[in-house]
């Protein structure tokens, strides 16, 4: 029998091994209590989320649609009944199909938080009646923010919907596509769980082998998305909340939770075999895993805080579940997660399922973790044998790859981002086609003050002169708001196409004797991409300096924080390329079931590289902290780099394709936004792991040579003071920091 080890800890990480060691048992318990009461705390979250949040909410698009609302309501109809005439009726203007659309829109008008009713029966507006005069439009606006209309709609839509004698209705218009696409994201993301939930067990299974193994970071993962659906759920108390969120909620949730066990797990059971007691591996575990799953932790949590930068709560939303999960998977891992290994101790090798293969050779699982790696260490010496070659091609093919982002064009949201069988989205199609003029289209001017009608003509003049102005309508006087009046501007090309967007500048340099505010969708994409700009900076540098801080307390070297950001950036081409081209310009939109709309939602690209790049990071601090490890053991830069990969790369691949499972299980949502987020961020993760981590990283490194540990020595002193360092150290032949930045091995 092996002598058992223990091996010495400094007094901070013997003090936290006693905290999560002590009483397993009680924390566990307490673990338990925790996350029923978040069952509980997150309950009914799902139906006080919103569905928008794409606009700036301090812009002067988002001030003149409010004002808007309250002084014309009439105007700004956010709710659409499409009344189509039966077969051999005669059309809208039939006797029957008139008396039964007037009687749709008197019941309209006596419900409760609905104004502004209007049809074409009453108007006779020729824009509300299809070119075929087989349809026509009842328009009205349902009171609320997002959350009440979608009440609202709910206790309307059995009542108005489907068949009315000799009319047939359905609902569109805003209110009900925000309906539909919060009804459809919660159904998709339980049919998400209900593909990666089993698809992940197996895999970690086949992982690690042990059933019992596989089980922990499912625990975690659960622990992990109980809990910020009940920071979710008191977040909405005080602001807007995004129903997007709760996808990421569980993509993260589940891949965190997964990247985080799979290192500990993996480590206390390498220990284990090391000869070391269960306390004393999850000490080591501890003191090496678990201060990488740490620093892991803070990069993802810092990548998503920035979104915190951008006024839009659509991506405010994403910070707030994203920090939170990360940080609870963080915890979980940390607290609960050796709790646990203390209790199984070398159970967590039970129902090894390698064993039906491995006849009658019961101590594989126990000497397995030590002969791991051996592809992997050939692959990095391979690489760093023609380290120039896989150097440069891998840069350039990604670089390739992303050369479609180059067209990107930015948009807004619409019902396009609904299935085709939709009703709101079927709604808005025949509308789109069928009606002249369709609603939606152009930018509307509000006029404040007490103008004259003189100076309200000369102003509509001004407006009809500029280039693209089809016509003007107006100036209207508010009936409810005697201080506003509004203009209507009909504007050649699509609603946000570069002739609506160029003239939205135009308009508010128009001058005018009284305050005016533009809107429309135009303004709301400019506004939004004004707003994405401006605070772009601020949010890159924090990710940015972050990053680079904290990969050089965990490194001590001034290079490697350096190329940890710059590859992390050059992982994510691939995947802005993909969207473009798939998204953007409709390659595969049959096989993935959506509407291509020649544009991508403008806070998308943010949202995808704050996620992406955090968790590029996190499969990046895995790596260099094994290596940096393996270097302060052996002082052997190239050593430490194969060492490093095999130990990792494995676990890191691993960690990648179940993730990608999970963003995938997102990805078969039915809304395109979700699709393209689940996605794309499956095709960075895998990219990152199977190109960036096993490539172009041992090339770098080797090309870097031992100068890649290098730091002056005022940053030496300060990283000794308070960085990080994993393991043993052992002499060197020369000291690193001597060694000017580019030498050779």
């Amino acid at each position: 029998m092996s002598e058992v080890k223990k091996p010495p800890s400094s007094g901070a990480d013997a003090g936290w091994t006693r905290f999560v060691t002590a009483r397993p048992r009680l924390t566990l318990l307490l673990a338990l209590l925790v996350t029923a009461m978040a069952v509980v705390a997150g309950g009914g979250v799902a139906d006080r989320l919103g569905s928008g949040g794409w606009e700036d909410p301090g812009a002067q698009s988002t001030y003149a649609t409010r004002a808007l609302e309250r002084a014309f309501p009439d105007s700004e109809p956010n709710l659409l009944l499409l009344v189509d005439s039966a077969a051999g009726t005669g059309g809208v203007d039939a006797p029957a199909v008139a008396a039964e659309a007037e009687r749709l829109t008197t019941a309209l008008a006596a419900e409760r938080g609905v104004v502004g009713v209007g049809s074409y029966w009453r108007a006779q507006l020729p824009t509300l009646r299809s070119e075929d005069g087989r349809q026509a439009l009842v328009v009205a606006r349902v009171q609320g923010d997002e959350k009440t209309a979608t009440a609202t709609l709910e206790r309307l839509a059995p009542r108005f919907e489907g068949e009315h004698g000799p009319v047939r209705v359905s609902l569109g218009g805003p209110a009900a596509v925000q309906r539909e696409v919060t009804r459809t994201i919660q159904e998709d993301l339980l049919r998400a769980e209900l593909i990666a939930l089993p698809i992940t067990l197996v895999l970690l299974v086949l992982v690690f082998g042990s059933a019992v193994a596989a089980l922990l970071p499912l625990g975690v993962g659960i622990v992990a998305i109980l809990g910020t659906n009940a920071v979710l759920r008191g977040l909405t108390e005080v602001t807007d909340v995004s129903v997007f969120a709760q996808n990421l909620t569980t993509a993260l949730g589940l891949g965190l939770a997964v990247d985080y066990a799979l290192f500990i797990v993996r480590r206390f059971r390498e220990e284990l075999a090391a000869g070391h007691d269960p306390v004393a591996a999850v000490g080591v575990t501890l003191r090496t895993a678990g201060r990488t799953v740490l620093f892991s932790a803070l990069t993802v949590a810092v990548s998503l805080s920035a979104m915190l930068f951008f006024p839009m709560y659509f991506l405010r939303s994403f910070a707030y579940a994203g920090v939170a999960v990360v940080l609870l998977a963080a915890a979980a891992a940390l607290i609960l997660l050796p709790a646990a290994l203390v209790l199984l101790g070398n159970r967590v090798n039970a129902l090894d399922l390698r064993r039906l293969w491995r006849r009658g050779r019961p101590e594989a699982a126990a000497t397995e973790p030590a002969e791991t790696g051996k592809g992997w260490r050939w692959t990095a010496a391979l690489v760093m044998r023609r380290a120039p070659v896989f150097a440069v091609a891998t840069t350039v093919g990604l670089l390739l790859l992303g050369l479609p982002f180059l067209g990107v064009k930015f948009g807004t949201v619409d019902d396009r981002q609904l299935p085709k069988d939709a009703s709101s989205h079927m709604v808005q199609e025949q509308i789109r086609d069928g009606f002249p003029n369709s609603p939606g289209g152009g930018l509307t001017v509000l006029a404040e003050g007490a103008p004259g009608p003189e100076s309200l003509m000369a102003y509509r003049d001004r407006l009809a002169a500029l280039p693209g102005v089809i016509r003007v309508d107006g100036p209207i006087a508010s009936r409810t708001e005697g201080r506003y009046s509004s203009f209507s501007l009909s504007v050649e090309g699509e609603a946000v196409g570069e002739t609506a967007r160029d003239l939205v500048d135009d308009v508010r340099a128009v001058d005018a004797d009284f305050k005016t505010s533009v809107t429309g969708q135009a303004a709301v994409l400019v506004d939004a991409q004004q707003a994405i700009a401006g605070a772009l900076p601020a949010a890159a540098a924090l990710v940015v300096l972050a990053t680079l801080l904290l990969v050089f307390l965990l490194t001590g070297s001034l290079l490697i924080p350096l190329q940890a950001v710059l590859l992390n950036a050059l992982s994510l081409t691939a995947m802005f390329g993909a969207v473009v081209w798939v998204f953007q310009e409709g390659n595969l939109s049959g096989l993935l079931s959506f509407t291509a709309t020649g544009d991508i939602e403008t806070t998308l690209p943010v949202l995808m590289f704050c996620i992406a790049f955090g968790l590029s990071m996190d499969y990046g601090v895995f790596l260099i902290s094994r290596i940096k490890e393996e270097y302060d053991r052996t002082g052997d830069h190239e050593s430490a780099v194969r060492t490093g990969l095999a130990r990792t790369g494995g676990l890191i691949t691993a960690a990648a394709v179940i993730l990608a499972v999970v963003m995938v299980a997102i990805g078969t949502s039915r809304v395109t936004n979700t699709k393209m987020l689940g996605l794309g961020i499956a095709l960075a993760v895998l990219m990152d792991a199977m190109v960036v981590r096993s490539l172009l990283v041992p090339a770098v490194m080797k090309l870097t040579g031992r100068a890649t540990w290098w730091a002056p020595a005022p940053l030496r002193r300060l990283h000794e003071r308070f960085g990080l360092s994993e393991g043993e150290s052992a002499p060197r032949t020369s000291e690193p920091d001597r060694i000017p930045v580019g030498a050779g091995t």
